[in-house]
């Protein structure tokens, strides 16, 4: 009977070890700055891959390799028949390649749900209530005039989610609860009744923009959303609105970004994702006093990635059992996938439930 073969560079933590016993799976663990022979000696015998995220696939040594599941990675690891992402992201694995392999790709939701929220939540009163200026002004020494610090509330306000998931859901219910703000949500997988389930209202894209105090990003980066805030969204902004973004740097225009914040088109920002990640400490973004940022740490909580790479590995437990993943990313994957699976395994894993 073959064992499962997963490989990984890492755990959101070492949680995930207490789950993946070595009679149920094979665990091998790549070293990001090892030799690169060796990983891939192991990569091509691996039966699932547990991906980095972007931000630690390129802090690699100057090999041009690159640990990404790219085409060319899918290509040089033919008996892969699972790729995993640790969280809801899965913009960093090419899923048309995987498909056309018959490799399924699961992503992770839930577990950061609670801390991506909140993180947003912090960036929007971070702003509203000029903290990080203040603090900055504070700590060299040039506080004159505090009421050049006079900031605003979020009670009573309209924020705005777009893309309103297990993260945007919670959002809107701490911004509703705790601030009595008005939830507007664009989604356009969602009917109006699924959105208002999770405590919005749904509008248009334009009347989101149009009508908010805060404008929240907490989508997927897809075809659809890769560049979805550029100058004409933020020029359909209020002046005095806020953009906040959790979701994936290439969701906005930087450039765009900049022209509207030095232009008075909108109010200020909060980012926890960039273009390049970390983001160099030249990046004009980080020059501006109405802008709040963080380095992709939102998720980056103890009883976030502690949840996250418990559910992370039970997933895992799932794939190689033949179980239908909850994370499944591609279903179109499922009929090769099965065969595949077959062939490893001597049994075809269960078929996809009727929609």
């Amino acid at each position: 009977m073959t064992t499962p073969r997963l490989v990984y560079f890492d755990w959101t933590d070492p949680a995930a070890q207490e789950i993946l016993h070595p009679e149920d799976v094979e665990v091998c663990q790549l070293d990001l700055f090892g030799d690169v022979d060796v990983n891939w000696q192991a990569l091509r015998r691996a039966h699932g891959y547990q991906a980095l995220i972007r931000t630690e696939a390129v802090r690699r040594p100057g090999t041009g390799t690159s640990w990404l599941p790219s085409a060319d990675f899918i290509d040089g690891c033919k008996e892969l028949l699972a790729v995993a992402t640790a969280g809801a992201g899965y913009d960093v694995v090419d899923v048309e390649a995987a498909t056309d392999a018959g490799i399924i790709v699961c992503n992770n939701t839930g577990p950061g749900r609670e801390a991506v929220a909140e993180h947003a939540l912090g960036l929007m009163l971070a702003l509203c209530k000029k903290i990080v200026l203040a603090d900055r002004n504070l700590r060299s020494g040039s506080v004159e005039n505090r009421s050049l610090l006079k900031g605003t509330e979020l009670a009573g306000k309209t924020v705005g989610i777009v893309g309103i998931g297990n993260i945007g859901a919670r959002l809107a219910e701490m911004c509703r609860m705790a601030f009595g703000m008005e939830v507007l949500a664009y989604d356009p997988f969602l009917t109006s009744a699924a959105v208002a389930e999770r405590g919005a209202v749904g509008v248009s894209f334009d009347e989101l923009l149009s009508r908010s105090d805060f404008v929240v990003a907490t989508c997927p980066l897809t075809a659809e959303t890769k560049g979805l805030f550029a100058r004409e969204a933020f020029a359909a902004m209020k002046e005095t609105a806020f953009f906040v973004t959790t979701a994936r740097g290439e969701v906005h225009d930087e450039v765009d970004l900049f022209v509207a914040l030095t232009h008075d088109q909108i109010a200020g920002a909060g980012l926890d994702v960039f273009h390049v990640e970390p983001p160099p400490p030249n990046t004009p973004l980080l020059k501006l006093d109405n802008v709040v940022a963080t380095p992709h740490v939102a998720g980056i909580t103890a009883e976030a990635t502690r949840a996250l790479a418990e559910s992370t590995a039970r997933q895992w437990l799932e794939i190689f059992s033949g179980r239908v993943p909850a994370g499944l990313v591609n279903p179109q994957a499922w009929g090769l996938y099965s065969s595949r699976f077959e062939s490893v395994f001597g049994r075809r894993p269960d078929p996809l439930p009727e929609a």
